[in-house]
């Protein structure tokens, strides 16, 4: 009679064990069951450099995916196209990774020469200062050369479709890009939204980039990354979406701020139009302080030997 508690404890604990085994790991197993992708590695391309399919054997008998991961995420910066499920369908095992003690390689292959990864492999810390990862100088000629190949594959059926782009949230890619997009109603290319975005980065933006957007607010000579330079050609590259992106999110390592905290979306979204309007031909180069925009001195009142204070509007 007082075992049978203790039975049917034990009984629910076994069907609870079970159902978790079966949802999370047989059921996923046989319905999830995603169709090849075309932007999967291609690992059988012929290079007189290395064999890249024995190089992914070197990769995962290394453990190098302990400490790198191969998906992007949405929240990435700077990672490349994310993946997709079809991607890996073919890799077995898998090379995923979770942590990421070192930086994720989903899109590594074409970022640096080849004669770079192999330095980096052979002394990590001579290409990058500070680097925690281990020497891998203990391998033969062969192994090296194919892990070097097997790096430089990765991403390589993953095709950047412009040389800078925002995140695929700012996209109409994602469910966030769309909704940001069905948000949208101010027109960028129109001389009327320009007017708009120009009094709001004169009150915004101006101090640090200047009444002309070159660079040469009168902040600008106190911070040490200088702010950017919009007469530059290379803002010509920027699409709606990444100049929305770099307002809302600032810059890092920059003064920056993050403007979708203190902005509205119509606000951003003037300020593109006006950003986009600006001259983007020639570069306007500033070489000199007399060429920032300065101040209007303030005169501030002359004090006779009797303590001065501002009038507080009081009586």
């Amino acid at each position: 009679m007082n075992s049978n508690p203790y039975r049917i404890g034990s009984f629910a604990v076994f069907t609870t064990f079970i159902i978790i085994i079966f949802s999370t790991v047989l059921m996923p197993m046989v319905l999830f069951q995603p169709k090849p992708t075309d932007t999967r590695n291609n690992y059988n391309l012929e290079s007189s450099a290395g064999d890249a399919l024995r190089g992914r054997q070197i990769y995962v008998r290394e453990g190098c995916f302990y400490c790198h991961s191969q998906f992007t995420r949405l929240q990435d910066r700077g990672y490349g196209p994310l993946v997709k499920a079809g991607d890996f369908v073919y890799e077995a095992p898998h090379v995923l990774g979770t942590a990421r003690t070192g930086p994720d390689l989903t899109n590594e292959g074409g970022r640096f020469p080849s004669q770079w990864q192999k330095a980096h492999l052979i002394e990590p810390r001579s290409v990058k200062p500070g680097s925690i990862m281990p020497s891998f100088s203990y391998l033969n000629d062969r192994d090296m050369n194919d892990l070097v190949c097997y790096i430089q594959t990765l991403g390589n059926g993953r095709t950047v479709s412009a040389y800078v782009e925002a995140p695929d949230e700012y996209m109409p890619v994602t469910p966030s890009g769309q909704a940001l997009l069905a948000r949208r109603h101010v027109d960028t290319n129109s001389d009327a939204a320009s007017n708009a975005g120009r009094g709001i980065f004169t009150q915004n933006c101006a101090a640090c980039h200047g009444l002309e957007g070159w660079g040469n607010g009168p902040n600008s000579i106190t911070l040490e990354k200088k702010p950017a330079n919009f007469s530059r050609p290379f803002y010509k590259q920027y699409s709606d979406q990444m100049w929305f992106y770099r307002i809302s999110e600032g810059v890092p390592g920059t003064r920056m701020p993050r403007f979708g905290e203190t902005l509205t979306e119509e606000q951003r979204w003037y300020l593109v139009a006006y950003l986009k309007s600006l001259p983007q031909d020639k570069e306007v180069t500033i070489n000199s302080l007399a060429q920032l925009n300065k101040l209007t001195p303030t005169k501030l009142p002359v004090l006779t030997k009797q303590e001065w204070e501002p009038h507080s509007g009081g009586h």
